[in-house]
């Protein structure tokens, strides 16, 4: 894979109407989902898109990785969830240009709960982010890794799923799940919803299964399937605990090229989204 600059894909098309909304999801932890949720939205912003992360994980990782202190999430995605604050109010800027966040905290863990008795409970996403998006070009949701009531909310608010997928063996059958569900979403809550891509991440070329697993997946996805492969990279793994995005960390590592790929490639399906 040839080195990549943001001029590379500063030129491809973008929608014309704002915002996109793609939620970045498996219910699977550990497939890098946090980490391309970031640093997609990273890319992005850097070819001058404007660009919303909503936190939707308890965990709060995609937080902690932008370097939105705790103490700083006095409002956040629990408040706008259950109607106790807009989406203008709690927006932050992070340390990127072009990239806000609406940081999760430790609240959000028993929203679930709250959500159950609510009415229009998968709703409450998608009635908080309203019109209040209109100036983003795309609003990246990073899901919690359970297919519980936040992921559905997100899969109401958005039009497209993105799905990390780590090259192992049981990551398939989870994929097949996840599939299914956004199936259901699209008939019965949302039918503008479908698969934006799947990208393979974690992908380790001395490890014969991680081919397997990539041959495998393709072939049974096609096209859905990105070109763009993550490897594992240890300046990726660094990054959070510095509260930055790879590509801000280290830009000419090999996880910070695929992210900016993974960009283009995103920036090409999108443009042809209507077509």
């Amino acid at each position: 894979m040839r080195k990549s600059t943001i001029g590379d894909i500063m030129n491809l098309p973008v929608p014309e109407k704002g915002p996109r909304i793609i939620a970045v999801a498996n219910q699977k932890g550990g497939v890098g989902k946090t980490t391309t949720a970031i640093n997609l939205a990273t890319a992005l912003a850097a070819v001058k898109q404007k660009i919303l992360l909503i936190d939707l994980d308890p965990q709060g990782n995609a937080s902690t990785g932008l370097g939105v202190d705790r103490k700083s999430r006095r409002l956040d995605t629990y408040q706008m969830l259950i109607g106790g604050t807009t989406l203008a109010a709690a927006v932050q800027k992070s340390a990127v240009p072009g990239l806000d966040i609406v940081p999760a905290g430790m609240d959000l863990s028993g929203a679930e709960l709250e959500l159950v008795a609510m009415d229009a409970r998968e709703y409450q996403l998608k009635n908080a982010i309203g019109d209040g998006a209109q100036d983003y070009d795309y609003v990246l949701i990073d899901c919690p890794p359970a297919l519980g009531l936040l992921t559905l909310n997100a899969m109401v608010a958005a039009q497209a799923v993105l799905v990390p997928l780590q090259c192992e063996f049981f990551a398939l059958e989870g994929l097949s799940h996840l599939l299914k569900t956004v199936e259901r979403v699209k008939n019965a809550l949302n039918p503008e919803l479908e698969i934006q891509g799947i990208v393979l991440t974690m992908f380790d070329k001395r490890n014969k299964l991680s081919d397997q697993v990539a041959a495998d997946v393709r072939e049974y996805f096609g096209d859905k399937v990105y070109k763009t492969v993550i490897p594992r990279n240890v300046r990726v793994s660094e990054a959070p605990s510095h509260g930055r995005p790879v590509l801000m960390y280290d830009m000419k590592c090999a996880g910070s090229q695929a992210y900016l790929h993974l960009a283009g490639e995103v920036l090409r399906r999108e443009g042809h989204v209507s077509v």
